[in-house]
């Protein structure tokens, strides 16, 4: 009976450790999140790679996410134009990032704060 009870104990445990690391291997950024609600209904992955593309670097691909997020009346901050420019560079362009390009976000507050 012990041997029985240490088992189902065991595959409990598997059971509940399995399920608290899922959520992580599922989890998706601010700027994913926000790109597949409100974009990709438009933008398919061959908007991003067709030739007569108007994004050339990481400047021009963060003012074609504010345009299109005012064009689309979504309201976005500052913050989530930054995470879906984040998002869109590392699942797609791959430019590289000048560090007197980046803005730092406050996780606290959420406030924008320009580099220093």
């Amino acid at each position: 009976m012990a041997t029985s009870f240490k088992a189902c104990f065991m595959a409990l445990g598997v059971i509940f450790g399995a399920a608290a690391i899922a959520p992580c291997a599922y989890a998706q950024s601010r700027g994913q999140l926000l790109y597949s609600t409100h974009c990709i209904t438009c933008h398919t992955s061959q908007m991003h790679w067709r030739d007569k593309k108007v994004v050339t670097d990481l400047t021009s691909l963060r003012f074609q996410v504010r345009r299109w997020q005012g064009n689309a009346g979504l309201g976005w901050s500052e913050a989530d134009i930054q995470e879906v420019t984040r998002y869109l560079n590392e699942s797609i362009y791959r430019y590289p990032q000048a560090s007197d390009s980046l803005t730092l976000i406050s996780p606290m507050t959420g406030n924008i704060h320009p580099p220093s």
